[in-house]
């Protein structure tokens, strides 16, 4: 079991049940699953250059990302619509939680000036999304093998109904919030 798998179960879950005082242990908020997206624009231009990001999120997650197609056409950026301009990963149960571990310990820490994320990108219903300006913060890659510097979204699906609960229960389980 993942440390910050069981440190919810022990710690977490029971602090949040006295703070919002849940009638029942099914009350309390959990991760949901955690959404890695990378945009790649320029692969509209250059097919090849989704294959590195399919590479990279394998590498960074541990799973085989899908990749997204473009529901539009918008003709001032030559985009039809189905043409791949993306990629995600979908991560659930043991691989979320050590991944969430290495987003906290590593690589949000190997940040540029980092002082904290901020407490404001709550979604009104308790889910976090992050923006990371370059993947190379995540130990799983080498340098030499990143061709392009590419940022990345990371949204963490809770199931808590405010995001008051949503960032009780993440601030928990160590984000490290500004203040």
């Amino acid at each position: 079991m993942s440390k910050i798998k069981e440190m919810y179960e022990n710690v977490v879950k029971p602090e949040l049940i006295k703070t919002f005082n849940y009638t029942s242990v099914m009350e309390t908020p959990r991760i949901e699953k955690i959404v890695l997206n990378m945009g790649v624009g320029d692969a509209v231009f250059n097919p090849k250059v989704l294959d590195d990001a399919v590479e990279e999120l394998t590498l960074i997650s541990g799973q085989k990302p899908v990749i997204t197609k473009a529901k539009k056409s918008i003709s001032n950026f030559k985009l039809r619509e189905g043409m791949p301009i993306g990629a995600k990963v979908t991560l659930r149960g043991e691989r979320m939680y050590y991944f969430l571990d290495k987003l906290i310990s590593v690589a949000l820490p190997r940040v540029r000036d980092f002082r904290g994320i901020s407490k404001n990108a709550f979604d009104g219903r308790g889910n976090y999304t992050v923006g990371v300006r370059e993947q190379v913060i995540f130990p799983d890659l080498s340098l030499d093998k990143v061709k392009k510097v590419r940022g990345m979204d990371i949204v963490i699906v809770t199931t808590a109904k405010t995001d008051q609960e949503g960032r009780a229960l993440l601030s928990q389980l160590g984000m490290p919030f500004k203040n």
